[in-house]
């Protein structure tokens, strides 16, 4: 821990009689900073506060040279000076801003256990994405351990912020719609872009005027009228720096792809256009890149092909669409619209497994025993014609009643993928089943219906055979020449700290875990801890907690293993028309399979990096237009009162899930009627001071609509009291 500064005993008396000697002068300008480490001022205003003599201007000068010299003082521009931390406070550190609509921000520093906390006046025009350096001591209190202060900017973020301009006589501002915005956003005449008042439009960062507090911004598109579907989902997209259309050359050097299967492309592949083969994808799914085919074989095994597009035979590398497709990383699923990474002629036609259509596939192949047990495997390049197209409710339908289209098929295929999903579990690989809330929409895009989908059977049928080949692709590569660069997708243990907090928050439901001397071991336990609490009501918050525990999947070519899946080998192997890694994989796949040298790791790597980051950004993004659509669904029904269950809590209030339609909305804590609750953060839960009655993670409540944000994707709600 590092000692916080203490004043100077001798400054007073300095300040009385006046400062004899050039170090006198050095040392009480020093001492002045450090007692005001936060302070920006002028050398006039420092002169002035210091009650300096005009006899000692000249060694006040030469002294605040020197201390700049040294690096002891920091000059900023305007011949402002203030207090540089890192000389005399060796913690600092480099982070990116996570700012807070009330103005203060934290920052995640390597080597510190907690996020050290900026107050608003400590940022110096720093904002929320941008990365800095920041100075750290510690916190006097016992509410967090660290305080910090931007010493530098390091880079701005280049994400934009999305809102309404407002044009009045003399100004003109942008009204953000961003959560980590506190400012408005000052734009100059020139920089509105031709924007009209009252118009949604993206706006980028361009500096920050200290004088006035304030940031200032260039209006880079105009997404039009606030409240119309389609501004509001490009505006979406727009924020994550997501594409919603191709350039006219991508379009066109896509149309310019033969989509012809010649005699030599059949003749490289092996043949499975005779054996029964079918896809299984959502209603209204318009991209097949996945197709089953199952035959029994004359020793009674079953060989069961996992045939994906063969996206790589078309799009070739260096060409317009490659290029599109390695900077979009992936496909993005709105509400109401899928944004594709490849163009429709590759997406819904050349590369889509439709039916009754010969298609160029990368497949693999498997011989599987009654136990599903894996006799033999091949991986290569095939042509297929898929026989029929079902969609996930027809194929169920065909399981349960064992009757229809290709009913024995799909009973063996489903008996197979029945075995491999208990294997899995008794692997200890996680089992999360939360339903996921739908919306449907009308034409218009307006949100007419939120339901919860319930996973199929035939869901899962898909899920396991797209699981074994992702699992065989990673693990045939990596033993058989494990120095071979590689794209893996991995998946981290959880961190003892992560462990550690989930272990107390299920101790205070009531629970706890087993024996867990392993990572298998703590994964068996969290399956057995769900599946006990399944029908009560702290399921749902367990589950959420436990999500929570769990490390983010990334891309990479250093292997980890898997650790949520169970399995030491694992990739992305079967979605190349929606996901780029995929691409990457069926790219080495060709290389390795013809005897080729292993790749660039370091070119690879950033590759994955890359993607990693793209599929976070299409995530949220897709999680913001669904809470869109719910806060407007809920428009029109203020002041109803709805039955919910806390899903989560914060130490400014919880947040509340209305149990029929999966809309979660926040009730601060001034709305938590009947008594003071305050915020008990080591149990998650808020606890009333005179009734002890406590809220938290699981706990059923009734709730009232009070307001409805659209502009800032929120729902506020108010307690209701028992009665």
């Amino acid at each position: 821990m590092h000692k916080l500064f203490s004043k100077d005993s001798n400054f007073m008396a300095k300040r009385k009689r006046g400062y004899t000697q050039p170090e006198d002068v050095e040392h009480v300008i020093l001492n002045w900073f450090k007692n005001h480490m936060s302070t920006v001022t002028s050398a006039n205003q420092l002169v002035s506060r210091l009650r300096i003599k005009q006899a000692q201007l000249p060694d006040f000068e030469k002294a605040l040279h020197k201390l700049t010299e040294e690096a002891k003082i920091a000059q900023l521009s305007n011949n402002r000076y203030r207090f540089n931390m890192p000389h005399y406070d060796k913690a600092s550190g480099e982070g990116t801003i996570m700012m807070s609509r009330a103005g203060y921000a934290f920052v995640a520093v390597e080597g510190y256990e907690e996020d050290v906390f900026i107050t608003a006046h400590k940022l110096h025009g720093a904002l929320h994405g941008d990365k800095v350096k920041i100075g750290i001591v510690p916190n006097s209190t016992k509410r967090r351990m660290f305080d910090g202060e931007v010493l530098q900017i390091v880079e701005r973020s280049a994400r934009p912020y999305i809102g309404i301009i407002q044009f009045s006589r003399n100004d003109i501002y942008v009204i953000t719609d961003s959560r980590y915005m506190p400012y408005d956003i000052r734009i100059a005449p020139s920089d509105a872009g031709g924007a009209e008042n009252g118009q949604k439009v993206a706006v980028r960062i361009t500096g920050f005027s200290q004088k006035q507090n304030e940031p200032t911004g260039r209006v880079f598109e105009v997404l039009g009228t606030a409240g119309e579907n389609e501004t509001e989902m490009h505006a979406i997209l727009t924020e994550y720096g997501l594409p919603y259309r191709f350039n006219e050359n991508v379009e066109a050097d896509a149309e310019t792809i033969a989509g012809e299967i010649t005699k030599q492309d059949i003749a490289e592949r092996r043949d499975f256009r005779n054996i029964a083969t079918f896809t299984i994808d959502p209603t209204d799914a318009k991209d097949f890149d996945d197709a089953l085919s199952i035959q029994q074989l004359k020793n009674g095994n079953w060989e069961v092909g996992v045939h994906i597009a063969d996206v790589t035979h078309y799009v070739k590398p260096g060409s317009l669409v490659e290029k599109e497709a390695a900077m979009r990383a992936t496909s993005v699923y709105l509400v109401d619209r899928t944004v594709s990474m490849l163009p429709e002629r590759l997406s819904n036609a050349l590369c889509s497994l439709r039916p009754n259509e010969e298609k160029l596939c990368y497949s693999a192949v498997f011989e599987l025993d009654d136990k599903a047990g894996i006799v033999n495997q091949w991986i290569g390049r095939t042509v297929i014609c898929s026989d029929h197209r079902f969609d996930y409710e027809g194929a169920q339908e065909v399981i349960t009643s064992k009757k229809g289209k290709f009913a024995k098929e799909l009973q063996v295929l489903h008996t197979l993928a029945t075995l491999l999903r208990d294997k899995r579990n008794k692997n200890g690989a996680l089992l999360f089943e939360t339903p996921e809330p739908k919306i449907k929409v009308d034409e218009k895009g307006k949100p007419v219906e939120i339901y919860f989908h319930e996973a199929l059977d035939s869901n899962w049928l898909i899920e396991e055979f797209m699981l074994l080949a992702n699992c065989s692709v990673a693990e045939v590569i990596a033993t058989a020449k494990p120095d071979r660069t590689f794209v893996y997708r991995i998946h981290a243990e959880p961190t003892d700290d992560r462990l550690k907090t989930f272990k107390d928050f299920i101790k205070h439901l009531g629970y706890k875990m087993g024996t867990t001397k392993t990572p298998r071991d703590i994964a068996k336990a969290i399956n057995k801890l769900l599946e006990s609490a399944k029908e009560k009501p702290e399921y749902h918050a367990m589950e959420i907690m436990a999500l929570r525990t769990m490390a983010r999947a990334v891309y990479s070519t250093g292997n980890i293993g898997h650790y949520g899946l169970a399995t030491d080998y694992y990739t992305h192997f079967t979605s190349p028309i929606r996901r780029y890694p995929d691409m990457m994989v069926h790219r080495l796949l060709t290389a390795y399979l013809a005897g080729g040298a292993s790749e660039s790791k370091a070119h690879y790597e950033e590759l994955c990096k890359y993607a990693s980051q793209r599929e976070q950004m299409a995530a949220e993004a897709e999680r913001a237009s669904i809470k869109y659509k719910m806060v407007e669904f809920m428009q029109g029904k203020e002041g109803g009162i709805f039955d919910g269950t806390v899903s989560g809590v914060t130490e400014y209030g919880i947040y509340v899930e209305l149990n029929d339609i999966g809309v979660e909305g926040y009730v601060p804590q001034r709305e938590m009627r009947g008594d003071y609750y305050a915020f008990v953060p080591e149990r998650f839960m808020f606890k009333g001071r005179h009734t002890g009655k406590t809220y938290t993670f699981g706990d059923l409540l009734r709730v009232k609509v009070v307001r409805t944000r659209l502009d800032q994707k929120l729902l506020d709600f108010s307690m209701v009291e028992d009665e």
